[in-house]
């Protein structure tokens, strides 16, 4: 398998998680035989700095020649003065835009090493696992007219939750697809008792499950989700929702597996898949070395799973998290009492190396027999 990967180190924490992804797909590569080039490009702060563009011509160009995007983070308070379409934020709202990718997939599920690291009782979240489809190019992030305006010594400010009906149905698919692999059930999420963006969400969700029969399909409001998440997680397979709700309920999430720095994402729809950790740039660790990669290491396993149709790597990469997990390794997030052995970022990435190179050599064992 030939691949070409740009990575977008970004801010904050970005370059310190990615460079470990980066070090396992190498590992994964090197084990299997696959080519792997990787390309490095500025985006967000960074880039801002060097340019003056959250995302310059060359880091766009360089992406749509891509087979696929891995992403650090974006975000620094330093640029929070700039106007909205300046900061580094609107380089990533661009950047997904220009790439095409609807349906962003983001997996949560509780890790059996990590159930004394979230905030939830142990038989609250033990077995918890749920994959969130995201609209991620339509409402309230994408939607015109917004902005901001000033009478009379009055500011006010406004923003446009827009989706049409096509928009929802191709996002919709994408979720009963996943749940047909995965425990048959999708749950959509909306506020149809009160947004008519919802009631065409709703509607729309209802008309395509009809072509999915063996799916068990069900829906609730968005204050209903968020409580159902934290008090019987359990209870979901796939939640479909549009951009502003999983953007907020996948983060929520979070406390399932027992931190953000632990959850992945892929964007994929489009012309070229984006994957990236769920977390932020977190500006106040940077450069400590004690960031959590597992989350962008995951990302590259759904990258090789989603874009590459490499199954086998994908799960050793994900198995090889487990193995590191149940061994006690932790970073400081996860690190939630004297039994943990804390260790840095760069730490992490090596163990996981390891244990992936491990995986392989057990299940190329197994089929010899």
């Amino acid at each position: 398998m030939r691949l070409n990967i740009v990575v977008l180190p970004g801010d904050g924490v970005g370059p310190e998680v990615t460079e470990q992804a980066v070090s396992v797909l190498r590992e994964v590569a090197g084990i299997h035989g696959h080519s792997f080039h990787f390309s490095e490009y500025q985006v967000g702060g960074e880039a801002i700095r060097a340019g003056g563009s959250p995302l310059p011509a060359s880091t766009l160009d360089a992406c749509l020649k891509a087979d696929a995007v891995l992403l650090g983070a974006i975000g620094s308070p330093e640029f929070d003065h700039l106007p909205s379409k300046e900061k580094p934020e609107a380089g990533l709202l661009k950047l997904r835009n220009a790439l095409g990718g609807f349906a962003n997939l983001r997996p949560v599920k509780s890790y059996s090493a990590l159930k004394h690291s979230s905030p939830l009782r142990d038989e609250i979240v033990d077995g918890a696992d749920i994959l969130f489809v995201r609209e991620l190019l339509g409402g309230l992030y994408f939607g015109e007219p917004r902005g901001i305006t000033n009478a009379n010594g009055n500011s006010a400010a406004f923003n446009t939750m827009r989706y049409s009906a096509s928009e929802i149905e191709r996002v919709a698919r994408v979720a009963f697809e996943a749940a047909g692999k995965r425990r048959g059930k999708v749950t959509s999420v909306d506020k149809a008792n009160v947004l008519e963006t919802s009631q065409l969400w709703r509607q729309t969700v209802t008309r395509i499950g009809a072509d999915y029969p063996q799916i068990e399909l069900d829906h609730l409001y968005v204050d209903a989700a968020a409580m159902h998440i934290i008090t019987n997680p359990r209870r979901f397979d796939v939640i479909l929702t549009e951009n502003l709700f999983g953007d907020i309920l996948s983060d929520e999430a979070a406390v399932i597996s027992g931190s953000l720095g632990m959850l992945a994402s892929a964007t994929v729809g489009g012309a070229i898949d984006l994957y990236e950790p769920v977390h932020g740039s977190a500006p106040d660790i940077a450069g400590r070395g004690i960031a959590n990669p597992l989350g962008a290491i995951a990302s590259a396993a759904m990258m090789l799973r989603h874009t590459a149709r490499l199954e086998a790597e994908a799960a050793d990469i994900e198995a090889a998290i487990d193995s590191v997990l149940e061994a006690g390794y932790r970073t400081r997030d996860i690190a939630r009492d004297a039994s943990s052995r804390t260790i840095s970022t760069s730490e992490m990435g090596e163990l996981v190396c390891g244990a992936v190179a491990q995986a392989a050599d057990i299940r190329y064992a197994y089929h010899a027999v």
